[in-house]
């Protein structure tokens, strides 16, 4: 078998002719346009991902959260390609790169089936849309505004303001109640007189002072009836419509308004009692 001299250290070049300009030149030219192309494929997917964005953002029918995940997938797409053709460039095999990467691939998914499970519930919130940012929930027992939608996690804004994280497994596999789907919600309150009142002035009374409010809606109509005859107390079931965004405070509000003016109308508002007699043996 031939022996390879000490000089001869590459496909029969010795050192000094892998050191010629021309080699040095095109080693140079092809870092460059590895460099080049890694820097066009990160300006391109920045640009990509600024412009699909935008277009979420400019028309108020589409979801921003659905075009924030395409404009990633879309950068990340392009990144990847990138590296792709810089491999190639050197002379790499990007079939058997893939391959490995594949392989490598399910060997970690099967690590992280936990975390990969959040993220395919991320991809069926994104394109299903149940919850979108901005809107008022109770996911998995947890109440609050949506703050943001990831492929891992989902954040809420709880009422006083407190950050709630829920892995999005959690958020599709549970019960998602949207309070802002709709634009108008039904206002539902019991109202208790005494026995001895006058039902029809009761009965007035409370519609002309929840239908005063500008916030109460005449369509559909009122619901104001005695639903219950309970142990101390004639029970007034009263359901009234009005705007989603009103509904709390509307809710509340009510509740004192009403109390007052029966109170002004000389309607009693009974309290539990109980009588106890004594026995003398």
């Amino acid at each position: 078998m031939e022996q390879l001299t000490t000089t001869e250290i590459w496909g029969g070049q010795t050192l000094g002719d892998l050191l010629t300009i021309e080699f040095l030149a095109s080693a140079v030219g092809s870092v460059l346009g590895a460099c080049l192309i890694l820097f066009a494929g990160f300006v391109i997917g920045g640009w990509a991902r600024k412009r699909i964005t935008s277009i979420g953002g400019k028309n108020a029918h589409l979801d921003v959260t659905l075009f924030n995940f395409l404009g990633n997938v879309a950068r990340y797409i392009i990144i990847g390609f990138s590296f792709l053709f810089v491999l190639n460039t050197f002379g790499v095999q990007t079939t058997s790169f893939v391959a490995v990467i594949g392989a490598a691939g399910l060997a970690i998914g099967l690590a992280l089936q936990g975390t990969l499970s959040n993220v395919a519930a991320g991809v069926m919130i994104v394109f299903f849309r149940p919850i979108k940012i901005g809107d008022f929930v109770n996911v998995n027992g947890q109440m609050g505004t949506v703050k943001d939608i990831t492929l891992n996690f989902t954040e809420l804004a709880e009422l006083s303001n407190v950050q709630i994280i829920i892995p999005n497994s959690q958020v599709w596999g549970n019960m998602i109640v949207n309070y802002s789907i709709y634009d108008t919600r039904r206002a539902e309150w019991v109202f208790g007189v005494s026995y001895g009142a006058d039902l029809k002035l009761a009965e007035e009374t409370i519609r002309d002072t929840i239908m005063a409010d500008p916030r109460a809606k005449t369509d559909p109509a009122p619901f104001i009836q005695v639903n219950n005859l309970g142990d101390f107390s004639v029970d007034f079931l009263v359901r009234v419509w009005c705007s989603s965004a009103d509904f709390f405070q509307f809710q509340a509000d009510m509740k004192r308004r009403v109390k007052e003016a029966l109170d002004a109308k000389g309607v009693e508002i009974p309290f539990p009692t109980r009588k106890v007699m004594q026995v003398e043996g």
